[in-house]
């Protein structure tokens, strides 16, 4: 049965620091040119701690893992990272645009005690090996859960939301606007009535992973070398954001797949499946798309047109029911994997970059596609199964450096 616990989190000093200089988004986005910025921002940005660079020269004992570590305990002992003084929950608010006006997901991080995935903890998503050793030795070096795992729970009776609300309604103890301009706050929630509300709210809930499936796989991963343990070591734990579906306010946003194929006659084996209408070339091939299922927009390199794919049906073989049905597998099992030689996949967000990629001529075509229901993710992680690599996209991501977690009680 799952488990949800206060802790005693590890913040920037407020009157030291400010959110908008120090927090970044999580490390998986983060480019180069990105990473650059937040080291100009502060010297104290928490890049340097959950995304550093690797320099010219790093081995074993000078890389960026150890850096990350001697950085968290500097600014613990400079007053720049200070540990709350009792168990706590924090709160936490994303404002945001979405085409619909502006929308709020809120939340609160907290513990979660470790399960196998399948038992009560529910992954949606498949992983790759090379992230998870990233995370390994990060994780490893510092001691620390240094960004949070994005995940989901339903309760209907919103008790735990209700705090929420009521918290949210005072100053934050820490603010900061993302590059997309999206608001990001912090309240600490350290009253003993509120916690328990918290904690019986949350009690037993299925919860599911939103983003983080390589945090968690990882933080099991370290447990079980570490060893697991009867008295609730803080190994047994993983730092998480919980946002409440019944709340509403989440945003899923599409990834659309741009791809080299070998065949020269693409068009006429879609049509073999699918339902084909040309459009003009200049269309927002999105919109047209929208909120219309098993239907998919095509431009492909050197055509004039766009298409609209509509899915005629038919047997997907060996696929968990689940599954079955969901734009993303019929894409992936059907399209990329049955009926198109693909030797590359680049997956892309912004429709217009994609569309770009494929007419300059650098891809064969792009796939364009609506994003995922939050209620089919929920659907497919409690049935145990996983979607497709980047078959969601949770909008706004939950920034790191909020609050740390920490491992050890050395720190």
């Amino acid at each position: 049965m799952t488990e949800v616990i206060p802790f005693t989190g590890i913040l920037y000093n407020a009157s030291r620091v400010s959110g908008d200089d120090v927090v970044a988004p999580p490390y998986d986005i983060i480019t180069p040119e990105l990473r650059e910025l937040l080291y100009q921002k502060s010297p104290y940005n928490i890049v340097r701690i959950d995304a550093g660079a690797e320099a010219s020269g790093d081995h074993e004992g000078e890389n960026k893992y150890l850096r990350a570590a001697s950085f968290l305990k500097e600014w613990l002992s400079e007053g720049i990272l200070v540990r709350s003084e009792r168990p706590c929950f924090y709160a936490y608010e994303m404002s945001y645009q979405a085409p619909e006006g502006l929308r709020r997901t809120c939340g609160l991080f907290g513990l979660v005690r470790l399960e196998e995935l399948g038992k009560g903890v529910y992954p949606h998503e498949e992983t790759h090996s090379k992230p998870k050793i990233d995370r390994f030795n990060l994780m490893a070096a510092c001691e620390a859960n240094t960004s949070p795992i994005f995940s989901l729970y339903n309760s209907p009776a919103r008790m735990a939301s209700g705090v929420i609300e009521r918290v949210a309604r005072r100053e934050p103890y820490l603010h900061a606007l993302d590059i997309q301009g999206a608001s990001h706050r912090l309240w600490i929630i350290d009253n003993g009535e509120d916690i328990g509300i918290i904690r019986s709210d949350l009690a037993g809930k299925s919860i599911v992973i939103a983003d983080g499936h390589h945090r968690y796989e990882t933080a099991l991963e370290y447990q079980r070398l570490k060893g697991r343990t009867a008295s609730s070591e803080p190994r047994d734990y993983v730092l998480m954001f919980l946002a409440n579906i019944a709340d509403g306010g989440l945003t899923i946003l599409p990834t659309h797949r741009i791809v080299r194929y070998n065949e020269d006659n693409a068009l006429e084996i879609l049509s073999r499946r699918f339902e084909i209408e040309s459009v003009p070339a200049d269309d927002d091939i999105t919109v047209l798309i929208g909120g219309r299922t098993q239907v998919f927009g095509f431009c492909r390199k050197g055509d004039s047109s766009q298409y609209l794919l509509r899915y005629t049906g038919g047997e997907l073989k060996g696929i968990p029911p689940a599954l079955k049905g969901l734009d993303v597998t019929i894409l992936h099992e059907l399209i990329l994997k049955e009926l198109l030689t693909v030797s590359a996949i680049l997956y892309e967000m912004d429709a217009s970059e994609a569309r770009r990629r494929v007419r300059s001529g650098d891809y064969d075509a792009v796939f364009f596609v609506n994003p995922t229901r939050v209620e089919d993710v929920e659907r497919v992680a409690l049935s145990v199964t996983r979607m497709p690599p980047k078959s969601t996209y949770f909008y706004p991501k939950v920034m790191t450096g909020f609050v740390i977690n920490s491992l050890t009680n050395s720190i």
